[in-house]
């Protein structure tokens, strides 16, 4: 290996390490990957600029859960331009997270990307992102995202190659069958069970066992099911978590109201299958309270601030012996995209968002045959429509 080749291959080696540096690569003309130099050794001027704009999402069926309905998501579309390429990144924002398009917007204002550099410094830049204010982590997300995909354009990569993974692994994602009427529930079912290897299904209310079994009428793939915190008594959810494995389910998310830590644990004692928190799990900070009362946890780019937090959490989580899965909101490619980078290294997915929406602005990860096929590009491996 010459000199010039080692050099490339030693600037993705050093992002996949996580180690971060002052150097932004540049492409000679016939080159297959980026070739580092030195922003401050050669007196680049180039800054980041942020941009931002408001995106309805809708939704290709009404989405029902344990405590609401909807037919739109409110979206924030953002872009990161750096010396001739973009990042991408986006802010989705469910009515349950209580934020809104105005607040996304006004956290955004206050972010000068334009004082940094060197984008390569996602620590730097972001432990500045998350100091404006305590919360706002959709709007911190989708600057993370875009940083992601500015980096990983810049050195010419996709980020799961940067981190070591291998996109072969990246497995199958649930699709989602929201809480509805038997007829209704009969025809998606129908509608996804071809496609599809694993199915997620929405439960909290009284007919649990309706959608159960019409869905059983239709399919016996594997099921995960939601609760999203519909059971309130301890006895109550386990008897339902004990008749779902006769059904063939294959996992839990969050049974019970966060606050009822002690009945969740209680419940995870006793279940025979895996219990994930959701609702119980936003950030890095609450992992170390859910140990015990979990089997695993649910990681979603949009409640964890993006996907550096994310990595750092699936770390933490491996260490202490919880499974991980990665999930999504409705939302675009983007961040569907961003989040499946991930699932090479994770237990479950749930990545289905952007399948959820009729109007998404780009092409990303796709599926075929239930399986996550992860774009073979530099960063998110976006296409905008």
């Amino acid at each position: 290996m010459n000199r010039r080749d080692f050099l490339k291959t030693a600037a993705v080696a050093t992002a996949g390490s996580g180690l971060l540096y002052s150097c932004r690569p540049i492409l000679d003309k016939g080159d297959s990957l980026p070739r580092p130099y030195s922003i401050n050794t050669h007196g680049a001027t180039a800054r980041m600029k942020l941009r931002y704009e408001p995106y309805e999402l809708k939704l290709a069926h009404t989405f029902t859960v344990a405590s609401y309905s909807r037919t739109t998501t409110p979206d924030v579309q953002v872009e990161i331009e750096y010396d001739g390429f973009i990042g991408y990144g986006e802010a989705s924002m469910p009515p349950y997270l209580g934020h809104t398009v105005e607040s996304v917007c006004a956290f955004l204002a206050k972010v000068d990307l334009e004082q940094f550099a060197d984008p390569f410094c996602i620590e730097d830049i972001m432990a500045y992102v998350d100091s404006i204010s305590e919360g706002d982590a959709p709007a911190k997300a989708a600057i993370d995202i875009a940083l992601h995909d500015l980096v990983g354009k810049l050195l010419g990569q996709p980020l799961y190659r940067i981190w070591g993974y291998d996109a072969a692994k990246a497995g199958s994602t649930t699709f989602t069958i929201g809480i509805d009427t038997a007829d209704v529930v009969r025809e998606k079912t129908l509608e996804c069970a071809e496609k599809f290897n694993i199915l997620k299904v929405k439960v909290g209310l009284e007919n649990d066992e309706e959608m159960i079994r019409t869905i059983r009428s239709v399919t016996d793939l594997p099921l995960a099911v939601d609760a999203n915190q519909g059971w309130k008594d301890k006895y109550k959810a386990l008897d339902e978590i004990l008749w779902l494995k006769e059904q063939g389910i294959v996992m839990v998310e969050q049974p019970m109201p966060k606050e009822q830590i002690d009945d969740i644990a209680w419940v995870t004692e006793r279940s025979p299958l895996p219990i994930f928190a959701d609702e119980s799990c936003q950030r890095l900070c609450d992992i170390p309270h859910l140990k015990g009362a979990f089997t695993g946890i649910n990681i979603k780019l949009m409640k964890c601030t993006g996907l550096l937090e994310a990595r750092k959490m699936m770390t933490y989580a491996r260490a202490e012996g919880m499974k991980v899965m990665v999930g999504c909101m409705t939302e675009t490619s983007c961040a569907t995209t961003a989040a499946a980078h991930l699932s090479p290294v994770i237990d479950f997915a749930d990545l289905d968002g952007n399948l959820l929406i009729a109007n998404d602005r780009f092409e990303g990860m796709v599926v075929e045959g239930g399986k996550m096929i992860l774009p073979d590009r530099p960063g998110l491996g976006l296409i905008k429509l």
